[in-house]
């Protein structure tokens, strides 16, 4: 289930907010220019399943999305305990960071939180299955898919050189919780 959980960014042990309503999260996050959408395919496709049949199914949503942000391509990312290098990843994933466009991901399977730190304050964002978020130019965060990871995710990028972090240097992502639930098994 989706939760935002909302911080002072000195009080990681102080919860100031917590919300497991979709519409809430959205109407929350969006004056903040963080766009938070749950959508709902016909279909959805196998963890397994090919990069080209995940991005079929979801097809539609990422010709509308990708005409709306003049985003140029969309690609699939898959990642579980078993992938190589996991622990580097998550550490690059965990630091504190930004970048120079947009940050657009969809969940197709799995969970993981996106963590922004905006004006004093941490809006912690765990997306599951059926959820978009974007995290504008700019915002710093970081993701956190736990300790065992299961996602695939589509990702959206307008600049061809794909996902390039500018870290801050911050190690702010070490005081606050993952709020990554188990997965189900």
């Amino acid at each position: 289930m989706s939760r935002l959980t909302i911080y002072s960014d000195d009080a990681p042990d102080t919860v100031l907010q917590e919300t497991a309503n979709p519409r809430t999260i959205a109407e929350t996050l969006h004056p903040l220019g963080i766009r938070f959408e749950r959508w709902e395919a016909p279909v959805i496709p196998p963890k397994d399943a090919p990069t080209d049949d995940i991005l079929e199914a979801y097809r539609p949503y990422l010709n509308g999305l990708m005409g709306e942000t003049g985003a140029g391509s969309a690609d699939v990312v898959r990642f579980d305990a078993n992938t190589p290098n996991i622990g580097a990843m998550r550490d690059k994933y965990l630091s504190e960071h930004t970048h120079s466009e947009d940050e657009v991901r969809f969940f197709v399977h799995g969970q993981g939180a996106f963590v922004m730190h905006i004006e004093g304050k941490i809006y912690s964002v765990l997306c599951t299955q059926g959820d978009l978020i974007s995290v504008p130019a700019g915002i710093a965060h970081w993701f956190d898919a736990g300790l065992s990871p299961d996602v695939v995710a589509l990702r959206v990028f307008t600049d061809t050189s794909g996902w390039v972090a500018q870290y801050t240097g911050d190690e702010i992502a070490k005081r606050f919780p993952a709020d990554i639930p188990k997965a189900a098994a």
